[in-house]
């Protein structure tokens, strides 16, 4: 599932980041923000009209906020029936 469509308040970990999606520049201001393999991500908020703007999401204790298209980048799992999938 992508972090863009994860459900508000459900714990998560990110399994794969898709690179290839972002600029160097904004994968590196991602990177700054501890947002890597294995670690935890809840989305908290979705801004904007209709909720279509950016997506407040707490990766480990931080809680930041990032564009749509870049939490479309990352693949999360929410549970361990995801871990082997």
């Amino acid at each position: 599932m992508r972090l863009s469509d994860l459900p508000l308040r459900q714990p998560a970990y990110i399994d794969v980041i898709d690179w290839d999606l972002l600029s160097s520049s904004e994968g590196q201001r991602l990177r700054e923000f501890g947002l890597c393999e294995g670690a935890s991500v809840e989305a908290l908020h979705h801004g904007g009209l209709l909720g279509r703007g950016p997506i407040a999401c707490r990766v480990g204790r931080m809680t930041i906020a990032m564009r749509r298209a870049h939490a479309a980048a990352v693949t999360v799992r929410t549970g361990p029936q995801d871990m082997e999938a």
